[in-house]
Protein backbone atom coordinates (compact mmCIF):
# COMPACT_ATOMS: atom_id res chain seq x y z
CA UNK A 1 0.00 0.00 0.00
CA UNK A 2 1.37 3.39 -0.72
CA UNK A 3 0.32 7.12 -1.87
CA UNK A 4 2.16 9.44 -3.12
CA UNK A 5 1.17 13.07 -3.62
CA UNK A 6 1.74 14.76 -6.84
CA UNK A 7 5.30 13.19 -7.65
CA UNK A 8 7.26 12.40 -10.82
CA UNK A 9 6.18 9.00 -12.22
CA UNK A 10 7.63 6.56 -14.69
CA UNK A 11 6.84 7.05 -18.18
CA UNK A 12 2.78 6.09 -19.39
CA UNK A 13 1.53 6.51 -15.20
CA UNK A 14 -0.69 9.85 -14.46
CA UNK A 15 0.45 11.44 -10.38
CA UNK A 16 -1.44 10.72 -8.07
CA UNK A 17 -3.49 13.06 -6.03
CA UNK A 18 -2.43 14.10 -2.56
CA UNK A 19 -4.59 11.11 -0.63
CA UNK A 20 -4.92 9.12 2.54
CA UNK A 21 -5.27 5.62 2.28
CA UNK A 22 -9.42 5.63 2.10
CA UNK A 23 -10.84 4.31 5.27
CA UNK A 24 -7.40 3.41 7.32
CA UNK A 25 -4.46 5.41 8.48
CA UNK A 26 -1.25 5.47 6.89
CA UNK A 27 1.21 3.53 8.68
CA UNK A 28 4.75 5.78 7.78
CA UNK A 29 4.58 9.68 6.49
CA UNK A 30 7.45 10.44 4.74
CA UNK A 31 8.72 14.22 3.50
CA UNK A 32 12.17 14.83 1.78
CA UNK A 33 12.54 18.20 3.12
CA UNK A 34 15.84 18.89 1.07
CA UNK A 35 18.34 16.89 -0.44
CA UNK A 36 21.33 18.36 -2.14
CA UNK A 37 24.80 19.09 -1.90
CA UNK A 38 22.93 22.73 -0.22
CA UNK A 39 21.40 21.06 2.53
CA UNK A 40 19.53 17.55 3.38
CA UNK A 41 16.96 16.76 5.72
CA UNK A 42 13.86 13.88 5.75
CA UNK A 43 10.96 13.30 7.75
CA UNK A 44 9.59 10.50 8.79
CA UNK A 45 6.90 10.03 10.99
CA UNK A 46 3.98 8.00 12.41
CA UNK A 47 1.32 8.72 14.71
CA UNK A 48 3.48 8.37 17.59
CA UNK A 49 6.96 8.91 16.68
CA UNK A 50 8.71 11.56 14.18
CA UNK A 51 12.05 11.58 13.20
CA UNK A 52 14.63 13.57 10.86
CA UNK A 53 17.49 12.10 9.12
CA UNK A 54 19.92 15.05 9.12
CA UNK A 55 19.38 18.77 9.95
CA UNK A 56 20.94 20.44 6.54
CA UNK A 57 18.90 23.24 6.87
CA UNK A 58 18.40 26.09 9.25
CA UNK A 59 16.05 25.79 12.46
CA UNK A 60 13.68 28.04 10.98
CA UNK A 61 13.42 26.45 7.18
CA UNK A 62 13.47 22.93 9.48
CA UNK A 63 10.27 24.36 10.66
CA UNK A 64 8.67 25.81 7.88
CA UNK A 65 9.07 22.92 5.92
CA UNK A 66 7.55 20.93 8.46
CA UNK A 67 4.82 23.12 9.27
CA UNK A 68 4.53 22.77 5.27
CA UNK A 69 3.49 19.17 5.84
CA UNK A 70 1.25 19.71 9.06
CA UNK A 71 4.33 18.82 11.51
CA UNK A 72 5.62 20.59 14.35
CA UNK A 73 9.48 21.24 15.20
CA UNK A 74 8.84 20.46 18.75
CA UNK A 75 6.99 17.02 18.30
CA UNK A 76 9.91 15.46 16.94
CA UNK A 77 11.31 12.61 18.94
CA UNK A 78 15.05 12.67 17.30
CA UNK A 79 17.33 13.01 14.44
CA UNK A 80 19.37 10.52 13.06
CA UNK A 81 22.86 11.79 11.72
CA UNK A 82 24.46 10.30 8.52
CA UNK A 83 28.16 12.70 8.81
CA UNK A 84 29.47 15.70 9.99
CA UNK A 85 29.65 17.74 6.69
CA UNK A 86 27.90 21.23 7.22
CA UNK A 87 24.90 20.43 4.51
CA UNK A 88 23.90 17.47 6.92
CA UNK A 89 24.44 19.13 10.25
CA UNK A 90 24.14 22.72 9.54
CA UNK A 91 20.93 22.77 11.56
CA UNK A 92 21.99 20.08 14.28
CA UNK A 93 23.14 22.68 17.61
CA UNK A 94 19.77 24.76 16.83
CA UNK A 95 17.46 22.13 16.54
CA UNK A 96 18.64 20.40 19.84
CA UNK A 97 17.92 23.51 21.93
CA UNK A 98 13.92 23.82 22.17
CA UNK A 99 11.88 24.60 24.88
CA UNK A 100 10.53 21.28 25.93
CA UNK A 101 13.41 19.36 26.28
CA UNK A 102 16.61 18.62 24.45
CA UNK A 103 16.06 16.61 20.95
CA UNK A 104 17.77 13.37 21.06
CA UNK A 105 20.38 13.20 18.45
CA UNK A 106 21.81 9.79 17.22
CA UNK A 107 25.51 9.72 16.28
CA UNK A 108 28.18 7.53 15.49
CA UNK A 109 31.23 8.23 17.73
CA UNK A 110 33.26 9.19 15.04
CA UNK A 111 30.59 12.04 14.15
CA UNK A 112 30.44 12.72 17.57
CA UNK A 113 33.76 14.13 17.74
CA UNK A 114 33.97 15.96 14.32
CA UNK A 115 31.01 18.52 14.95
CA UNK A 116 31.72 21.39 17.06
CA UNK A 117 29.40 21.75 19.38
CA UNK A 118 30.40 25.07 21.21
CA UNK A 119 28.69 25.83 23.82
CA UNK A 120 25.96 23.38 23.55
CA UNK A 121 25.41 20.40 25.43
CA UNK A 122 23.02 17.85 23.05
CA UNK A 123 21.30 15.09 24.35
CA UNK A 124 23.61 12.63 22.04
CA UNK A 125 22.78 9.54 21.52
CA UNK A 126 25.81 7.51 20.24
CA UNK A 127 25.94 4.36 18.34
CA UNK A 128 28.57 2.19 16.31
CA UNK A 129 28.41 2.16 12.94
CA UNK A 130 26.59 -1.18 11.57
CA UNK A 131 24.50 -1.79 15.06
CA UNK A 132 20.61 -1.24 14.69
CA UNK A 133 18.00 0.25 17.98
CA UNK A 134 14.56 1.15 18.99
CA UNK A 135 13.27 4.32 18.47
CA UNK A 136 9.84 4.73 19.75
CA UNK A 137 7.83 2.86 16.67
CA UNK A 138 10.46 2.56 14.91
CA UNK A 139 13.19 -0.17 14.38
CA UNK A 140 16.60 1.64 12.97
CA UNK A 141 19.68 0.20 11.26
CA UNK A 142 22.74 1.74 10.35
CA UNK A 143 25.27 0.64 7.70
CA UNK A 144 28.78 1.89 6.92
CA UNK A 145 28.92 3.69 3.60
CA UNK A 146 32.17 5.08 1.35
CA UNK A 147 32.51 8.65 1.67
CA UNK A 148 34.84 10.87 2.55
CA UNK A 149 33.51 11.48 6.44
CA UNK A 150 34.85 10.02 9.81
CA UNK A 151 32.69 7.45 10.36
CA UNK A 152 29.74 8.08 7.69
CA UNK A 153 26.43 6.12 7.68
CA UNK A 154 23.56 4.84 5.72
CA UNK A 155 19.58 3.82 7.37
CA UNK A 156 17.13 1.97 7.57
CA UNK A 157 13.85 2.64 9.21
CA UNK A 158 10.87 0.44 9.70
CA UNK A 159 8.02 0.42 11.46
CA UNK A 160 5.24 -2.26 10.65
CA UNK A 161 6.92 -4.19 8.11
CA UNK A 162 7.38 -0.37 6.09
CA UNK A 163 11.00 -0.29 5.46
CA UNK A 164 12.31 2.97 4.18
CA UNK A 165 16.03 3.29 3.74
CA UNK A 166 18.49 6.52 3.39
CA UNK A 167 21.90 5.99 0.94
CA UNK A 168 23.17 9.28 -0.06
CA UNK A 169 26.88 10.60 0.00
CA UNK A 170 28.16 6.88 -1.59
CA UNK A 171 31.27 6.68 -3.04
CA UNK A 172 30.04 3.25 -4.70
CA UNK A 173 27.68 0.95 -4.78
CA UNK A 174 29.18 -1.68 -1.66
CA UNK A 175 27.76 -5.29 -1.21
CA UNK A 176 26.65 -4.07 2.19
CA UNK A 177 24.44 -1.78 0.64
CA UNK A 178 23.60 -4.09 -1.62
CA UNK A 179 22.28 -6.14 1.50
CA UNK A 180 20.42 -3.21 3.46
CA UNK A 181 18.75 -2.38 0.34
CA UNK A 182 17.18 -5.62 0.30
CA UNK A 183 12.77 -6.10 0.93
CA UNK A 184 12.54 -1.87 1.34
CA UNK A 185 9.29 -0.20 0.55
CA UNK A 186 11.19 3.54 0.03
CA UNK A 187 14.76 4.08 -0.97
CA UNK A 188 16.06 7.31 -1.16
CA UNK A 189 19.92 6.68 -3.73
CA UNK A 190 21.88 9.32 -4.39
CA UNK A 191 22.04 10.49 -8.17
CA UNK A 192 24.42 13.52 -7.47
CA UNK A 193 26.30 14.47 -10.77
CA UNK A 194 26.38 13.85 -14.44
CA UNK A 195 29.92 12.96 -15.36
CA UNK A 196 30.19 14.93 -17.93
CA UNK A 197 28.82 17.80 -16.52
CA UNK A 198 31.03 17.52 -13.98
CA UNK A 199 34.53 17.49 -16.08
CA UNK A 200 33.59 20.38 -17.67
CA UNK A 201 31.79 22.31 -15.26
CA UNK A 202 33.20 24.88 -12.66
CA UNK A 203 34.34 22.84 -9.84
CA UNK A 204 38.58 22.99 -9.11
CA UNK A 205 40.42 20.01 -10.41
CA UNK A 206 41.02 18.51 -6.80
CA UNK A 207 37.26 19.07 -6.01
CA UNK A 208 36.04 16.92 -9.18
CA UNK A 209 38.55 14.42 -8.15
CA UNK A 210 36.91 14.06 -4.43
CA UNK A 211 33.40 13.77 -6.11
CA UNK A 212 34.38 10.96 -8.76
CA UNK A 213 36.16 8.88 -6.34
CA UNK A 214 35.46 6.28 -4.42
CA UNK A 215 34.71 8.09 -1.03
CA UNK A 216 32.54 10.83 -3.25
CA UNK A 217 29.23 10.69 -4.84
CA UNK A 218 27.40 8.35 -7.02
CA UNK A 219 27.36 9.59 -10.65
CA UNK A 220 23.56 9.32 -12.33
CA UNK A 221 25.00 5.93 -14.53
CA UNK A 222 26.18 4.35 -11.00
CA UNK A 223 22.64 5.02 -9.95
CA UNK A 224 21.15 3.55 -13.31
CA UNK A 225 22.82 0.66 -13.35
CA UNK A 226 21.99 -0.18 -9.77
CA UNK A 227 18.50 0.47 -10.47
CA UNK A 228 18.80 -1.83 -13.39
CA UNK A 229 20.59 -4.59 -11.50
CA UNK A 230 20.36 -4.81 -8.20
CA UNK A 231 17.35 -2.73 -7.37
CA UNK A 232 14.89 -4.87 -5.13
CA UNK A 233 11.14 -5.95 -6.34
CA UNK A 234 9.85 -4.94 -3.00
CA UNK A 235 10.66 -1.32 -3.95
CA UNK A 236 7.62 0.49 -5.09
CA UNK A 237 8.74 3.96 -3.79
CA UNK A 238 12.57 5.35 -5.75
CA UNK A 239 13.79 8.89 -4.45
CA UNK A 240 16.69 10.29 -6.16
CA UNK A 241 18.05 12.77 -4.56
CA UNK A 242 21.29 14.54 -3.40
CA UNK A 243 21.17 16.01 -6.80
CA UNK A 244 24.20 18.79 -7.64
CA UNK A 245 23.12 22.08 -8.58
CA UNK A 246 25.89 22.63 -10.59
CA UNK A 247 26.86 19.28 -12.07
CA UNK A 248 23.71 18.04 -12.86
CA UNK A 249 19.72 18.06 -13.68
CA UNK A 250 16.38 16.68 -12.79
CA UNK A 251 15.82 15.97 -15.92
CA UNK A 252 18.86 13.94 -16.78
CA UNK A 253 18.63 12.16 -13.49
CA UNK A 254 14.77 11.10 -14.59
CA UNK A 255 15.45 10.26 -18.10
CA UNK A 256 18.50 7.54 -16.93
CA UNK A 257 16.31 6.28 -14.30
CA UNK A 258 13.04 5.88 -16.56
CA UNK A 259 15.28 4.01 -18.83
CA UNK A 260 16.99 1.54 -16.19
CA UNK A 261 13.41 0.98 -14.89
CA UNK A 262 11.77 0.52 -18.39
CA UNK A 263 13.96 -2.61 -18.48
CA UNK A 264 12.27 -4.34 -15.23
CA UNK A 265 9.18 -5.61 -14.70
CA UNK A 266 8.53 -3.51 -11.29
CA UNK A 267 6.03 -0.99 -10.59
CA UNK A 268 8.29 1.65 -9.19
CA UNK A 269 6.61 5.08 -8.81
CA UNK A 270 10.09 7.83 -9.29
CA UNK A 271 10.50 10.93 -7.17
CA UNK A 272 13.69 12.89 -8.50
CA UNK A 273 14.04 15.07 -5.68
CA UNK A 274 14.49 18.43 -7.11
CA UNK A 275 17.68 20.94 -5.40
CA UNK A 276 16.13 23.52 -3.18
CA UNK A 277 12.57 22.12 -2.83
CA UNK A 278 10.61 19.79 -0.69
CA UNK A 279 8.87 16.89 -1.91
CA UNK A 280 5.10 16.22 -1.41
CA UNK A 281 4.35 13.44 1.52
CA UNK A 282 4.88 10.02 0.68
CA UNK A 283 2.05 7.44 2.63
CA UNK A 284 2.28 4.16 3.36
Amino acid sequence: MFLISAITVRKGRAAQKPLRPAGRRAIVKICILASSSAGNALFVGTDRTRLLVDAGLSRREIAKRLNAIGEDIDSLDGVLVTHEHSDHTSGLIALSRRSNGPLPIYVTRGTRECIDWGECVPLLQVFQAGCGFPLGDFDVSSFTIPHDAEDPVGFTITAQGIKVAVATDLGYITDSLRFHLRACNVVLLEANHDLEMLRVGPYPWSVKQRVMSRRGHLSNEVAAAFIKDDLDTTVTTLVLGHISEHNNHPALVRTLAEKALDGRALFTQLVVANPGMQSEVIYY
